[in-house]
């Protein structure tokens, strides 16, 4: 299978398991609106996420830090793109508190952060990723957190110092298979990616690991078993399978809509080679329903 994406390809007709019901216009409005007076923002607004609707009404949302604004320019993300010279790249030094206030004010017993990259600070963002962390565990002591990070460039040092904040769940995600890297992670590195799991797996043996891919940019299964089985050769805990949908015509079209049928399939192989749970499914993300995933993977 060639590992080139046609964009002019004609788009495949969304299936019925595909179609998401119910929407919630006002708890979407209410919650986007004290977002943005804390300057705060969401990977459910900036990656176009078709959960939104259900995430924001029963009060769960996945911080993302460091701005709005990406250093790379991944195929299938709809997170805005920036130069390092734009005034917005400046960081905002009351970000993680304002994080840790939302997350008090939500009431939250599970945190979510993830970030975009940072590709042009020295550090990669970690030593404010490790302040956010540290924010939101002051403002809300009890609640569970979870980060999902970028993978700082491969360097050992930014992940070590995001593990030292305190996290209970580390996550990074593969994101695709490693045939489709070139294509879909253009300024990623699939072993990178899996060293950097590795890396927290043995240096935090206490924190649960995570990791998570779309389907349906043009994979087989044969690869998706690798992928799985190379995820659980470096430790990983946890996997999160979803169904990747084109958020806008600028990103690399859909190849595939895969059926129900095979993300159970993919399920059941991941819990067969080791994994402690594997979320898969059409509208599986790799932070929604996180608490849930996290209590059913911890109670084995």
């Amino acid at each position: 299978m060639s590992d080139l994406i046609q964009i002019d390809a004609p788009r495949p007709r969304l299936p019925e398991w595909l179609r998401k019901g119910d929407t919630h216009f006002e708890s979407v409005h209410l919650l986007k609106r004290e977002l943005r007076q804390r300057q705060l923002h969401t990977v459910c607004e900036s990656a176009r996420c078709p959960n939104i609707h259900e995430c924001f009404h029963r009060g769960a949302a996945t911080f993302m830090i460091l701005g709005n604004l990406c250093t790379r320019g991944c195929g299938f993300c709809s997170v805005p793109k920036g130069s390092p010279a734009k005034k917005e790249f400046v960081l905002d030094a009351l970000e993680p508190a304002h994080v840790g206030d939302m997350a008090r004010r939500m009431n939250l017993r599970y945190v979510v952060i993830t970030s975009v990259n940072r590709d042009d600070l020295p550090d990669g963002g970690s030593q404010h990723w490790a302040e956010t962390v540290r924010a939101v565990r002051k403002a809300l002591p009890e609640a569970k957190i979870e980060v999902l990070t970028p993978d700082f460039c491969g360097d050992m040092d930014a992940v070590a110092r995001v593990l030292d904040s305190g996290p209970d769940v580390f996550n990074h995600n593969m994101e695709t298979i490693a045939r489709l890297y070139k294509r879909v992670r253009p300024q990623a590195d699939y072993r990178q990616s899996l060293d950097v799991l590795a890396f927290a797996r043995k240096y935090r043996p206490d924190v649960l690991t995570k990791s998570g891919m779309m389907a349906g940019l043009g994979e087989d299964s044969t690869e998706v078993e690798e992928l799985l089985r190379d995820l659980r050769g470096s430790g990983v805990h946890v996997a999160t399978i979803g169904q990747y949908l084109q958020p806008s015509r600028r990103n690399l079209p859909v190849a595939e809509y895969v059926t129900p049928e095979r993300f159970e399939a993919y399920r059941a192989y991941g819990m067969e080679i080791g994994f402690q749970m594997v979320f898969s499914g059409p509208f599986v993300r790799s932070s929604y329903m996180a608490d849930l995933v996290n209590e059913q993977a911890t109670a084995h």
